[in-house]
């Protein structure tokens, strides 16, 4: 051209920003400046303003800042608006709110802004704040703001707040879309309301993929996993196609369940649909895979995806630690690093947990005490309580309750138990009973430390212990949850209790635990008579141990799968010592990988030995 104005300049601009190109616009209004071309109008300076932070250059947006502040322009709405959202992509919170409480005349575009971007951070009551200033001014909202709203109560789970706003969303007459229909959902679920939501769901004419996605979301975030799966099959009779969020719902609500051959047939139809490289579908198979026990599949995964994020990191280092694949986990947390992704609080809770189960005590205390510092982030109560595993394992139990004294943060019950458990396995009965007797007056109905304590009575032969144990929860109507295990055979769930004379195959799955209990003794198996909480004859405590739940459920995986097939194994309760110690010979004799989740971790039994390296 031969002359440029600005407004040649700003079409430009407008026009790289528009395509996505928010460095060359950067690039070119570098050139302009340069070039002694007219003075930047607001137009000029909200487009750079919005490619500042399209890509957080705060650096040039402050400059921007200063030009807009000295000559005026900052008054302007459009470049208020501009700046606000540049700071607050940036991170920089304070800054936007001082933009928007400095610079009179605010409209609800920028409000918005302002509580979009707080909620992105999750600074929820900050949000709140500001909405308040909102309702103060008298500012309509538009259906941008109710979504924001409903965001703001999902986050604070404020029940009381969010059925105001759904009441307001009904009395005006707001453009109910289907993201604002959406929000309410979501709000019901967090709060834990599931039969508002699928009332307000219900009451919906129009139901596309995003709502069904919401209210399948909203039964998996409260544990609903068979309710979501079902939901899901009425979405497609419905004929509506999941969208890739839908899949990663369905994924987690399979890790949820721990099944796996759903997991494979979902997975299947990700391919099928083209879904395959979506970062949300690759995070959620790999959290599917690492809790379904395939944490092979789990890696396959993250190697295949195109590029990985700070989730995609967590996911794989959270399960190889829960998989007592600690050296897997730090060498996972290495290459995160070196791909300079920048940790957050969850990666330092799965990286602390693989130095617990190397017993890497010195490495553990630095990351804790040099890296988290460095990176900003401030450990919490997750970070402390992996430190006292790690202490635990390596048998420093003193050490683990002096850390736990010494720290003076609200310890809560899992904390506790996690030394309780150490003193069981190391027969520390004075710390134990100590530790139980804090837990108790935390939660007196805490089943899970009774269960210990009558273990810890039991190990000792302290049968009075045991009785005053079951005197005691009998006195405060405690009862233990009974323990059952289930595997998955062609697609149908087997659920077995100890005992348990109900299945159809119960003749064939004795004479098979028979043969294998025979083969085990001559490799040097001898039951674990300490683990029966009854003062009988140890002949009568074989007999009780022979055919609990997990023991069954290995049998009739034998009997009903592959031969070298790997077996997947869900136990509801800690697996007992004795079944721990009877599956790492059964994979010795049988050749096979046998995998269990109990309510503590994975064991995967393999060639007579096992994965937490029989400290669970």
């Amino acid at each position: 051209m031969p002359e440029r104005n600005v407004v040649s300049w700003n079409s430009l601009l407008a026009g790289y920003f528009q395509n996505g190109l928010p460095l060359e616009a950067l690039n070119l209004f570098k050139t302009m400046h340069s070039s002694g071309s007219p003075r930047p109008n607001k137009y000029v300076f909200a487009t750079i303003l919005w490619s500042c932070s399209d890509v957080r250059a705060l650096e040039q947006g402050e400059q921007c800042h200063s030009y807009v502040l000295k000559s005026g322009l900052v008054y302007q709405l459009y470049v208020k608006n501009a700046l606000v959202q540049m700071y607050l992509r940036s991170s920089v919170e304070v800054a936007a709110l001082e933009v928007m409480k400095d610079v009179p005349g605010s409209d609800v575009f920028t409000y918005n802004l302002v509580i979009n971007g707080l909620l992105e951070h999750e600074y929820f009551s900050e949000a709140l704040e500001v909405l308040d200033d909102m309702a103060n001014g008298s500012m309509a909202w538009d259906h941008i703001t109710y979504v924001s709203v409903l965001g703001i109560c999902s986050g604070l789970k404020d029940l009381k707040l969010g059925m105001q706003v759904h009441n307001r969303v009904l009395r005006t007459n707001i453009k109910f879309d289907a993201f604002v229909a959406c929000a309410i959902i979501d709000m019901y679920g967090k709060c834990g309301k599931i039969f508002s939501a699928r009332n307000a769901f219900n009451g919906l004419q129009d139901r596309n993929v995003v709502l069904w996605t919401a209210i399948i979301s909203a039964y998996a975030q409260n544990g609903f996993f068979e309710d979501a799966l079902n939901l899901f099959a009425e979405m497609q009779i419905e004929g509506i196609e999941p969208n890739e969020l839908t899949y990663a719902v369905m994924l987690n609500s399979c890790a949820g369940l721990s099944i796996l051959r759903h997991g494979d047939t979902l997975n299947a139809r990700v391919v099928k649909s083209g879904y395959k490289n979506y970062l949300a579908i690759g995070n959620a198979l790999i959290h599917m895979y690492a809790r379904s026990g395939s944490i092979a599949d789990a890696h396959q995964v993250f190697s295949d995806l195109p590029y990985h994020d700070t989730v995609t990191w967590n996911s794989m280092i959270s399960g190889y630690a829960h998989h007592g694949l600690g050296r897997e986990a730090l060498l996972t947390f290495q290459e995160m690093l070196a791909a300079e992704e920048i940790p957050d609080y969850v990666t330092f809770v799965g990286v602390l947990s693989a130095c617990g189960h190397l017993g890497l005590v010195d490495d553990g205390f630095y990351y804790l005490n040099q890296l988290m510092k460095m990176y900003r982030i401030t450990p919490g109560l997750e970070h402390y309580t992996c430190i006292v595993g790690l202490l635990c394992r390596a048998g420093l139990l003193h050490e683990a309750e002096t850390f736990m004294k010494s720290n003076h943060i609200e310890w809560d019950v899992v904390a506790w138990r996690t030394l309780l458990s150490a003193c069981h396995i190391h027969r520390n009965f004075n710390l134990g009973k100590r530790v139980a007797e804090v837990i108790l007056n935390l939660n007196p109905s805490d089943v899970g430390t009774y269960i210990l304590l009558s273990n810890m009575y039991a190990k000792a032969r302290r049968w009075d212990g045991v009785v005053s144990v079951r005197k005691l929860m009998r006195g405060r109507d405690i009862k233990k949850e009974p323990g059952a295990s289930w595997i998955q055979i062609k697609n149908k769930t087997h659920v077995f209790v100890a005992d348990d004379k109900k299945h159809e195959d119960s003749i064939q799955i004795y004479d098979k635990l028979a043969e294998l209990l025979s083969k085990m003794k001559q490799l040097g198996y001898a039951p674990d008579v300490t683990t029966v909480l009854h003062d009988v004859e140890d002949e009568q405590k074989e007999e009780y141990l022979i055919y609990h739940s997990e023991k069954l459920a290995i049998a009739f995986g034998l009997m009903n799968t592959p031969s070298r097939a790997p077996i997947h194994i869900i136990k509801n309760l800690r697996m007992c010592d004795d079944c721990h110690a009877a599956a790492k010979f059964i994979s010795k004799i049988t050749e096979r990988k046998i995998i269990v989740r109990d309510a503590n971790r994975f064991h995967c039994f393999d060639a007579g030995t096992c994965s937490c390296g029989d400290y669970w």
